[in-house]
């Protein structure tokens, strides 16, 4: 008995041949193959197989409709994969295919499930997908770091492009291309100092390639602090929203810049007056590794066609199709017809960042370094925090604290504006808190910020009076609240309220719901140390305010790449 099924590839509202959107191919067969792959795979789909099975079955009473967002370069191969899969072992499945932007579709998703990725922004793509295919599997980390619910049922890679550094060609010669490609860490030395260079980046907390390329370039660092500050400050000075604005600028304000081997043979291929090298970096560096994502909560039948069509995506005729547009098979090999670019290696190795603490602390030192900001710093000096961090060599968490202070300083630009509270109780009469600064522009008092950091001393005898100093620093930003720039109060505090006579949670929660104004949007960040804090208490008064989180270093000596991430995220925003 003939099984029909139909195949829609949709990008930017016409079918992939053209046609008016939503005419169908019509392909039949009979019969249903299961290779022993695509079992295995189903099996980790969470016991899939089963219904798509019995979806199969010769009746066939209704059409399973799967929906896949794949990045737009591979979109084309996946289309055309797909229509050969439909013909040769056709069921009861109408696949769409659509050519989406993988910021934009992640920002979809992620609003889903509460979350709004910093530097993405809202976005406007349909997320009623049953498979998303982005560039990057760093999508995947920065979302389920940020929303625990979203946990998709990762197939595996399907395509690979290296990153590379792309320089229009005279640029490139320059650095000794083609015969040689310069190490990494001379590279990193070069763009931090040497303004002639003209390194430049797509935003990375908007695109894959950039993200990854911030990844390597800050990696090859090491532990220099202040050469990756440098290095990322120079990379934003030429930074753009988006590749193609990237593209324009080369040869005129950008002479270099990271991106992937398929955007530099697509670049290419437009045939531009001046070409673009692609140098490759030593040692080798991270890919875009396209995953195939099954979306939480698809149903077994969905879920088992996708596998099915997961494995008809390793075959050779998916990597042809992939060469097409300059894109890698999964394995790092390239299909035939693949134009390689000038000292490109023969296949590349699986390097995916996939450390979502690593990925978050790097995006926080972009989002400080590039984003203008207004904030309130409040440091815990309860007697508490003259305890020593045998993880830290012996220093004391007001120390671990000072030095905090002094690198979040050293990262942000002159745009911002800082002010500097320290609190314990009884601080000033039976205030809890006192001002060391108010709220003052990074361009002109950065010496009084610095003398400021320097009074976070823990007071002998203090307590801890968190709620009613947190209420006065929320109210304090609200009064001077600023348009077009982050306002936010940034609470530093190693344990619980103790403040006798000052206000309880209750009160607290209440009086900062009522001050709440959406209007004038008020971040409030807390960083607890180690394990005497109460986290159920701090989330209130994060969720109080309407906006921010909670970020526990049970380490203290942890705490400053807990500030990174709570800098990056956008958690509850």
């Amino acid at each position: 008995m003939n099984i029909s099924r139909s195949v829609v590839v949709n990008r930017a509202g016409t079918d992939q041949d053209g046609s008016v959107p939503g005419r169908h191919r019509q392909l039949q067969r009979t019969g249903l193959v299961a290779t022993a792959a695509a079992l295995s795979v189903a099996v980790l789909a969470g016991g899939a197989w089963a219904g798509y099975q019995e979806l199969s079955g010769a009746d066939c009473p209704a059409t399973s409709r799967l929906r896949i967002a794949a990045a737009a370069e591979i979109a084309p191969a996946v289309s055309a994969t797909a229509a050969a899969w439909s013909n040769q072992e056709g069921t009861c499945v109408a696949v769409t295919v659509l050519a989406t932007d993988p910021a934009g579709t992640a920002a979809a998703i992620g609003g889903r499930h509460g979350v709004n990725l910093g530097g993405v922004g809202a976005g406007k793509p349909d997320p009623d997908v049953d498979v998303w295919i982005p560039d990057s599997s760093t999508w995947l980390v920065r979302i389920a770091s940020e929303a625990p619910g979203f946990q998709p049922t990762d197939l595996g890679s399907i395509a690979r492009s290296p990153l590379v550094l792309a320089a229009p060609e005279p640029a490139a010669k320059a650095l000794g291309w083609p015969a040689r490609t310069p190490r990494m860490k001379d590279l990193v030395r070069r763009i931090a100092t040497d303004r002639a260079l003209r390194a430049g980046i797509v935003d990375p907390a908007r695109d894959a390639a950039g993200l990854a390329g911030l990844l390597a370039l800050a990696g090859a660092a090491g532990t220099d602090a202040a050469l990756k500050v440098g290095v990322m400050r120079a990379l934003a000075a030429n930074s753009s929203s988006i590749r193609t604005d990237l593209e324009q600028k080369f040869g005129t304000t950008v002479g270099l810049a990271p991106m992937s081997e398929a955007d530099v043979l697509a670049y290419n291929a437009g045939g531009p007056p001046t070409r673009l090298a692609a140098l490759y970096p030593d040692p080798a560096s991270v890919v875009l590794d396209y995953p195939f994502a099954v979306m939480p909560g698809v149903d077994p039948q969905k879920a088992g066609a996708a596998v099915e069509l997961r494995a008809a995506l390793r075959r050779t005729e998916f990597t042809d199709e992939l060469a097409k547009a300059g894109v890698r098979g999964a394995a790092g090999e390239p299909g035939a017809g693949f134009a390689a670019p000038p000292g490109a290696p023969a296949a590349v190795a699986s390097l995916v960042p996939k450390d979502p603490a690593a990925i978050a602390q790097l995006l926080g030192s972009w989002t400080a370094i590039t984003q203008p900001g207004r904030m309130l710093a409040v440091f815990d000096v309860s007697e508490s925090m003259k305890a020593k961090v045998p993880t830290a060599g012996g220093l004391t968490r007001a120390q671990l604290t000072q030095g905090v202070a002094r690198q979040g300083l050293a990262l942000l630009d002159d745009r911002w504006s800082v002010g500097n509270w320290t609190f314990s109780t009884d601080m000033v009469g039976n205030r809890p808190w006192v001002e060391n600064l108010p709220i003052s522009p990074c361009a002109t008092e950065r010496p009084a910020m610095l003398a400021a950091i320097d009074r976070i001393v823990p007071r002998a005898g203090g307590d801890t009076g968190l709620f009613d100093t947190a209420l006065a620093a929320y109210e304090r930003v609200q009064q001077g609240w600023q348009p077009g720039v982050s306002n936010s109060v940034v609470i530093y505090t190693d344990g619980r309220n103790d403040n006798p006579g000052g206000l309880t949670i209750e009160q607290l929660v209440a009086k900062m719901t009522k001050a709440r104004d959406p209007g004038r949007p008020v971040r409030m960040i807390i960083i607890g140390m180690g394990t005497a804090i109460d986290r159920n208490e701090l989330e209130s008064i994060a969720r109080a305010a309407g906006s921010g989180g909670v970020f526990i270093a049970t380490d203290p000596a942890k705490i400053g790449e807990i500030f990174l991430e709570a800098i990056a995220s956008r958690r509850g925003a």
